[in-house]
């Protein structure tokens, strides 16, 4: 494709996304389905967007000092392909004002350039992290990597990693979950024979984490109170041995049905998905205090997984993220009472913020607050106290090479 079309792509593009309106990812995915690209065009695109979104404070700055409709501007600053083939489609005076635009010094911008994180998000962070303010905006400014899990119901880590290997992709052992393989750069997967045969997930090595603290254990009760598409549920399966009974809530219809190709490809026989209209629902209630274990992964702003989604701090504000914490609290209250004594609930979020995490476990009174560290060094998980903060499980991309996570883990009396 001529560099000017591709360029011209993703400034169009760009408009559409940068009205908020839709999850960037759907807007690129239908832009794709609409526009006949090739893989090589399609990953510079979506590059190209989601470098924009990374850094829209500091290129809508230098997109002033330019010529020309805004989202051109801005798609040739974030464009992600070869400098040579950029300069292709440009003007002269195009040429110029990017000249002029690599001339400016990370240290010579302002706070907002240089962060890229919108001003009701930066005192919160600042406050809660300190020094590793920036460390933080450094790692959530960048792109994620590509973690599997291993679905140990049916192969070995060390088995899958050779299997990989064979077909050409470097894969390395996460240092934290026992389920975990970690790739170099982000190969397709879905015609690799360890995928379609359900050997392998695409889960980052937190989430496996979450649903390892879960503890899940053959024959029992467990409930996934907020099941999305099921990553942590397969989890929970597996750890099961399909034995048992594993339901899998959620409110959306549409996000339990992505589970089904997944939930036949791991060999799970023991997996009831159950599509809810609320945390109140009457089949919820038929189930109070016969549950073993119950993870609540609850919905919330999903900062935490900002490098993989950098829209999601643009299209967030402070009232947003209020009506989150009272349906998280809400969502808790209700899940905590599935349990039977001395079963174990699990809390967790993808988000950074205080105030989805701390604050409400704070509010969760009836339960004895399990300690993190020492439940993940009886599983296995090496350095276990260096992914914990009190007793909460907190994961941060800067210092764990994961997305964003939160957790903390009850026992009922």
């Amino acid at each position: 494709m001529h560099p000017n079309a591709l360029l011209d792509s993703c400034a169009t593009l760009l408009k559409q996304v940068l009205k908020f309106e839709h999850p960037a990812d759907m807007v690129v995915s239908r832009h794709f389905r609409e526009q006949r690209l090739g893989p090589r065009e399609r990953a510079t695109v979506a590059e190209t967007i989601y470098g924009v979104l990374r850094k829209k404070n500091l290129y809508t700055y230098l997109a002033q000092h330019g010529s020309g409709p805004t989202e051109r501007r801005l798609a040739i600053l974030g464009f992600a392909a070869d400098r040579d083939f950029l300069l292709g489609a440009l003007t002269d005076q195009e040429k110029d004002w990017l000249s002029r635009c690599d001339q400016v010094k990370p240290d010579d911008l302002m706070e907002p350039h240089r962060h890229n994180l919108p001003a009701w998000l930066v005192e919160p962070l600042k406050a809660q992290l300190g020094a590793d303010f920036w460390p933080l905006v450094e790692s959530l400014n960048a792109s994620a990597g590509l973690d599997l899990r291993v679905n140990t119901l049916k192969d070995k880590r060390a088995d899958i990693q050779k299997e990989l290997a064979k077909a050409g992709i470097k894969a390395v052992a996460t240092p934290y979950s026992p389920w975990g393989l970690r790739l170099a750069g982000k190969p397709a997967l879905n015609k690799l024979d360890a995928f379609t045969r359900g050997a392998i997930e695409v889960q980052d090595e937190g989430s496996q984490l979450l649903a390892l603290l879960v503890d899940a254990k053959r024959g029992e009760m467990v409930v996934d109170f907020c099941a999305g598409a099921g990553g942590k549920t397969l989890a929970l399966g597996a750890s099961m041995r399909n034995t048992g009974r594993l339901y899998a809530f959620d409110t959306s219809g549409h996000r339990l049905d992505a589970l089904k190709p997944r939930l036949a490809r791991s060999g799970l026989s023991n997996v009831h998905p159950v599509a809810i209209a609320h945390e109140r629902d009457e089949r919820i209630k038929r189930l109070a205090g016969k549950i073993d274990r119950v993870l609540v992964d609850a919905p919330c702003s999903g900062l935490g997984t900002l490098r993989r989604n950098p829209d999601l701090k643009w299209r967030h504000n402070p009232q947003a993220i209020e009506e989150l914490t009272a349906k998280q609290t809400a969502i808790l209250q209700s899940a905590a009472r599935l349990l039977k004594p001395g079963g174990r609930l699990v809390y967790a979020t993808c988000s950074i913020l205080r105030e989805e995490n701390e604050a409400i476990s704070a509010a969760n009174k009836e339960f004895t607050v399990l300690e993190t560290g020492p439940l993940l060094t009886h599983l296995g998980v090496e350095a276990a106290e260096t992914l914990c903060r009190g007793p909460y499980l907190r994961l941060w991309p800067y210092l764990h090479q994961t997305d964003g996570f939160f957790a903390a883990v009850w026992q009922k009396a």
